[in-house]
């Protein structure tokens, strides 16, 4: 691997990085542990992260971090929305630009920042590698670099090298008023749960995820706290909540800000592959995890959470597994995978969380 030496110089002058991470609200999310352990690391290291305005509040808090907004629908949109991109972020002045997202937007800012001679390293996404997981002949079932590792060998391309494994991890926030109000802080232990992803392939049946709340719910012991976006969600949610007297609908109610501070606050997260793991993992609180058709082999698994905290498909009756990276290709015969997690298996997982 190539080194631009990008780092402080000895006078300790600051050290001003562009990051440029778009989406999803996942991919976005797993930045913040990589950025986290940099700036524990390199005092002298300043940020400013660009991504969309929605996405914003996940680095609330972070010290030495501007964020802007890409308004990549509207005022970004095209070559010469990105070229006033480029021409309003020019007078900040980066030491060099660390792409985390690499796609052809971020590709042609690539360009524009070269007029400048600004270092510009992208992510290495490993296609080829995630191509061979997921094809269903002659596929190479092996661990893949975690994406945490891939944002982190961009900075050391930069002259920034990280260990993951002494990472800083973002600290519980203060719940707000609202926030006191709404969920009523007692003696209970509280259990987040968030039940959707962006693809059918990704997520448990919703009439077991029911039979997981019923089980928890009847120990008497936990406050369920359910997360979810978009009316469909909301609606099921609101209706799964009134039929259990220890749980409450989160979805609808909350902004993402609203949402990370309870997040932070949470003694577990159940969660399938997505977005909300992440948001959990970055305040260190226990995930548990569901896998349909997609793996954590494919480097999308939560920050430091333990693999044993992983629920998986049955890869004996459905080989095929991993069939995709992102949940999106979902086999003949393969719709049912995630039945093979049993409710009573989750329950088992996360009240030896809670109780441990």
């Amino acid at each position: 691997m190539n080194s631009i030496p990008c780092s402080v110089d000895k006078k300790g002058k600051i050290t001003h990085l562009l990051v440029i991470r778009l989406s999803a609200m996942g991919d976005v999310a797993m930045t913040v542990p990589v950025i986290g352990t940099l700036l524990k690391n390199y005092p002298n290291v300043q940020l400013t992260v660009l991504t969309k305005k929605n996405f914003m509040p996940i680095f609330h808090g972070m010290e030495r971090v501007e964020v802007m907004e890409a308004d990549v629908k509207k005022r970004h949109k095209g070559l010469m929305g990105l070229w006033r991109l480029y021409h309003e972020l020019k007078p900040i002045k980066f030491d060099a630009v660390a792409d985390l997202h690499n796609v052809l937007r971020s590709r042609v800012l690539k360009k524009y920042f070269a007029l400048d001679r600004i270092p510009f390293i992208q992510i290495d996404k490993g296609r080829k590698e995630k191509k061979a997981l997921t094809r269903s002949k002659n596929k190479i079932f092996q661990q893949l670099k975690t994406t945490h590792q891939r944002y982190a060998d961009v900075f050391a391309q930069l002259g920034f090298p990280l260990d993951l494994n002494q990472p800083q991890l973002l600290e519980r926030q203060q719940l707000s008023e609202k926030l006191l109000k709404l969920v009523h802080q007692d003696t209970k232990k509280w259990v987040g749960i968030a039940p959707f992803a962006a693809h059918q392939g990704k997520m448990y049946p919703f009439s077991l995820m029911k039979t997981v709340v019923e089980q928890l719910n009847n120990t008497e012991k936990y406050k369920i706290l359910l997360f979810g976006g978009g009316a469909k969600e909301v609606e099921a949610l609101e209706h799964l909540a009134k039929m259990y007297k220890n749980t409450m609908c989160m979805a609808g109610k909350l902004n993402l800000s609203e949402e990370l501070q309870l997040i932070s606050n949470l003694d577990v997260m159940l969660s399938m592959d997505s977005g909300n793991a992440h948001l959990a993992a970055n305040f260190g609180i226990p995930v548990v995890t569901l896998w349909g058709v997609t793996h954590p082999f494919a480097g999308f698994y939560p920050f430091h959470q333990p693999m044993e905290n992983a629920l998986l498909a049955d890869r004996g009756k459905y080989p095929q597994i991993p069939t995709s990276i992102y949940g999106n290709k979902v086999p003949p015969g393969y719709d049912s995978v995630m039945e093979t997690i049993q409710p009573q298996e989750i329950v088992k997982k996360l009240i030896k969380i809670l109780e441990g």
